[in-house]
């Protein structure tokens, strides 16, 4: 410092003291000022009090010296205490300084800065809250100060600029938040404790409403939450619960549509406790906020359906998540479906949904690559904000679907997950069915291949969202669209559909399925597309067939109308080119049909024939029953036609006979002393009326070599009574009685050339097959 310099109106005395090393001079020096400053003020004379604040500042506290800048602070204060209440006026040239040395390499001089500035703020008072933010800025740089001393310091600095913040009711939080939404993410263990504890105080100020900028800094908070200090995290914590606190005593005032999206990040991190806090709020936010969640439900399917698949481990985060997928779910009502003049094939005219799904800088959850990637980065917007709250809400399924669609793609998802995610398509296939059917035909591939499920509950709700699928009146179009797979020949058009007269039936008006019965729904248009896909999907995957295919069937007979079952399958196996897959197929229907409780009324319906739906059906079931010689001498017997059956086993001699040949007469011997089959025992014993039953089972005991199953019906045969026996006084009166007559509407010959026809068919495919070497001829020489 130049010593020629003029420093007036400070003497050279005060000059000399303020460059002093000796801490016990420049404070002397200090009480100089402050006894000149306060003739100054006595005078009035702001002038010379400008030109000493100005002097200290320029030449001392911004000095290159390091003993002047300790002088120029201390000087500063003094200044500020000779002022008293009139220091407002000087404070932006008081503070602006001081704060400079808060970033001095020397600690001791930021020790110094940080009790000068405690001095001047002292005085001040509420005079300092205009120049709030820099002080902070200050402050929570000094709070992660390596020096123990300055640390100090500083924290008295804070609790006195709290003190004066927690009296005063001027404080400028609009000004403030953007600060405070900065310093937020700070890394530093101690800025983050100096954080969250102004957050504290703030939060408790009666005149101060920070829920209103609760957006701007939530995000911020979760970081904080997952410090590695205990402390922290539990201050955090306090903080998040007191927010929570004050959200649910004020829902109508809380911004949640734009914390939505903060909460579906922090819902889908590593980190127990965030993770769990923000599922908590997550489902606070969906039972307060209702349906202003809704257009954010691709996002929260997108974090809450992978807890449901948790263990024990994560109980409480699945618990939460639970909740919050069973509340998401109760928004979903059928006033978010389409109009009733919309039909499925129209897309309806509508805005950029606002649940699109999450983004993060190009890369997205469930995204344009298709990807379902559940990782994202702090700080990331994942939705476009709701417009307003108070707006109606309306619901856009294509980024719900698509979650949904890609979470049940994923083989590596948990099984309750996938179960949620079946529930949630069933659900909105009943709440919004003019919607969602919009969205069938890229879910259906993905529900056909989740028939292969390793869980019989996934199946299963796998078969109630596809029932639904094929007997929503909602489905019911003009054209359902190509089927699936070119190696199909029968085109939608081809099919037999039945009468619409006969009961549960394909039935084109909508209001009629309405009043069907569970067990008999209305059957649209995507019934058939069904029916083929699924063959289709049990001849490429036969152990999908042999596994699961009984399981299947018997479900969707509970599920649909099993009549429409059989009847659908029948007609499209009847044009079936893969002969063994037919032969294969229909050996699977005629167990299940004959065996299944599920099938106790339709087996009914078929053994007597009566009605002439009920032949219609057998005729149907006959022609691709054809494919499986034995099999349809079995439909013979359920449905008491004895002598066409006996005519079918004459027909088998021309056959070619092969052990797996053999083998199913076998089974049907065993069914026969099932109880499936009481009927026909009994009617053993009306040996006159039943010539031809009892001639076709001596047919199959002729076919069959000597086994175990030729005994067991030759043992039965053997108790058919002597018809001679059986004769009454009553009996030898009445006129005899003959086998039931066939039903006019049915012309077996007819059916008797169509078996003869497609065993001609199997029988040269076998040729062929024999003929390329790749068939083993298992023909046995009787």
């Amino acid at each position: 410092m130049n010593p020629e310099k003029d420093f007036a109106p400070l003497t050279p005395n005060i000059v000399r003291a303020l460059n002093d090393k000796l801490y016990e001079k420049r404070k002397v020096a200090a009480l100089e000022i402050e006894k000149l400053v306060r003739e100054f003020v006595a005078q009035n004379n702001t002038v010379q009090i400008k030109h000493v604040i100005q002097t200290l500042s320029q030449e001392f506290a911004l000095s290159q010296h390091p003993h002047s800048r300790k002088g120029g602070l201390i000087g500063l204060a003094a200044c500020s205490i000779a002022l008293g209440k009139d220091s407002g006026l000087y404070l932006k040239e008081l503070i602006e300084p001081v704060l400079t040395c808060f970033n001095d390499a020397d600690s001791r001089l930021r020790y110094y800065a940080c009790e000068a500035l405690y001095n001047i703020v002292k005085v001040a008072r509420g005079a300092v809250l205009p120049h709030f933010n820099v002080l902070f800025d200050g402050l929570s740089k000094l709070a992660a100060d390596p020096d123990p001393n300055v640390k100090s310091g500083s924290e008295l600095l804070d609790r006195l600029l709290k003190d004066i913040v927690t009296e005063s009711n001027k404080f400028d939080l609009v000004s403030f938040i953007p600060l405070l939404r900065e310093r937020i993410y700070s890394n530093n263990q101690y800025a983050r404790q100096f954080i969250i504890s102004w957050i504290l105080v703030l939060e408790s100020v009666p005149d101060i409403n920070l829920l209103d900028y609760l957006p701007e800094i939530l995000d911020g908070l979760f970081q904080i939450l997952g410090d590695n200090g205990k402390e922290i995290r539990k201050m955090c914590e306090v903080v998040l619960g007191e927010f929570l606190k004050e959200i649910k005593k004020n829902p109508s005032s809380v911004k949640f549509a734009e914390m939505a999206n903060i909460l579906v990040i922090h819902c889908q991190t590593t980190d127990d406790l965030i993770q769990l806090t923000a599922m908590c709020w997550m489902r606070e936010f969906i039972q307060l906020a209702g349906r202003v969640m809704l257009p954010y439900s691709s996002g929260i399917l997108t974090a809450v359906l992978p807890c449901l698949a948790y263990d024990d481990r994560k109980k409480s985060i699945k618990e939460v998540a639970n909740v919050c997928n069973q509340s998401l779910m109760k928004l979903v009502t059928p006033e978010d479906d389409e109009p009733d003049e919309l039909r499925p094939g129209q897309r309806q005219a509508e805005p950029t949904p606002d649940d699109a799904l999450p983004k993060q800088e190009g890369t997205a959850s469930g995204g344009p690559d298709g990807s379902c990637d559940s990782s994202f980065s702090s700080g990331i917007s994942v939705f476009t904000a709701a417009s307003t709250e108070r707006a109606p809400v309306t619901l856009h399924l294509d980024g719900i679907v698509q979650v949904l669609n890609c979470h049940l793609s994923d083989t590596a998802i948990g099984m309750m997950t996938r179960i949620a995610v079946l529930k949630w398509l069933y659900h909105l296939y009943i709440k919004t069915p003019r919607k969602m059917f919009r969205h069938t035909d890229s879910l259906f591939p993905i529900l056909l291949q989740t028939l292969s499920d390793e869980s019989d509950e996934v199946i299963l709700k796998d078969l109630e969202v596809l029932a639904e699928i094929a007997s929503s009146p909602a489905g019911q179009t003009d054209d359902p669209g190509p089927l699936d797979g070119p190696d199909l020949q029968a085109s939608h058009s081809e099919l037999q559909v039945p009468t619409p007269g006969r009961a549960g039936l394909l039935n084109t008006s909508g209001t009629k399925g309405l009043e069907c019965s569970p067990s008999t729904p209305t059957m649209n248009s995507y019934f058939y597309k069904f029916m083929i896909n699924l063959l289709k999907r049990f001849s490429s995957e036969r152990k999908l067939l042999e596994v699961r295919g009984p399981f299947i069937i018997r479900q969707l007979c509970l599920l649909l109308n099993a009549e429409n079952i059989f009847h659908s399958m029948a007609d499209i196996l009847l044009r079936e080119e893969d002969l063994k897959f037919a032969s294969t197929m229909v050996h699977a229907l005629n167990t299940i049909l004959l065996t299944s409780t599920e099938l106790f009324q339709l087996r009914n319906q078929l053994k007597d024939l009566k009605t002439l739906e009920s032949q219609n059906l057998f005729c149907c079931l006959y022609r691709s029953w054809c494919h499986n010689p034995v099999t349809t001498v079995s439909l013979c017997f359920l449905t008491q036609n004895y002598r066409h059956a006996y005519d079918l086993i004459q027909k088998f001699g021309d056959l070619e006979v092969t052990v797996d040949f053999l083998a199913e007469v076998d089974k049907l011997v065993q069914l026969i002393e099932c109880p499936i089959f009481t009927y026909l025992r009994l009617q053993l014993l009306d040996v006159k009326n039943n010539p031809y039953l009892i001639k076709a089972l001596y047919g199959l005991l002729m076919l069959l070599p000597q086994s175990s199953a030729f005994q067991l019906l030759s043992h039965r045969l053997q108790c058919v009574p002597n018809p001679e026996l059986l004769q009454t006084e009553d009996s030898l009166k009445a006129a005899p009685k003959s086998q039931r007559a066939d039903s006019p509407s049915i012309d077996y010959a007819e059916l008797l050339q169509h078996f003869e026809k497609v065993q001609n068919k199997h029988l040269e495919v076998r040729h062929q097959r024999s003929g390329r070497g790749d068939h083993l001829d298992r023909r046995v020489v009787l």
